[in-house]
């Protein structure tokens, strides 16, 4: 049974990945495909990494793709953020109709 789980989760995070990779060719702006990519990898490649865990054991590779799961978690979001963050101070203009927060951009003219 847990092989069974194993595999599923990896198929589950090969779909969410895939679906990732045709969100950033669909949608409209970098911010948009930002937030695509980060969500689908992030959970894509836990999901594998899950699956990996999950048929491995806790052999060497076991623990070593629970630790990748963590460092992932906390680290993608971390880095998406900084990249539309500094984007958005570095004059990226997002797609027609985005309400942006008054503070940040009145930050890079003071």
């Amino acid at each position: 049974m847990i092989e069974i789980i194993g595999w599923f989760l990896i198929f589950n995070g090969l779909c969410f990945i895939f679906f990732g990779c045709l969100g950033l060719v669909r949608m409209p702006d970098f911010y948009c495909r930002l937030q695509t990519a980060t969500k689908c990898v992030t959970f894509g490649a836990g999901s594998i990494l899950l699956g990996t865990f999950l048929l491995t054991g806790f052999s060497s590779i076991g623990l070593k793709a629970l630790l990748c799961i963590i460092f992932l978690f906390l680290n993608s979001p971390t880095a998406s953020h900084a990249l539309s963050y500094g984007a958005l101070i570095g004059g990226v203009k997002p797609v027609e109709g985005t309400e942006i927060e008054k503070d940040i951009t009145n930050e890079k003219n003071a």
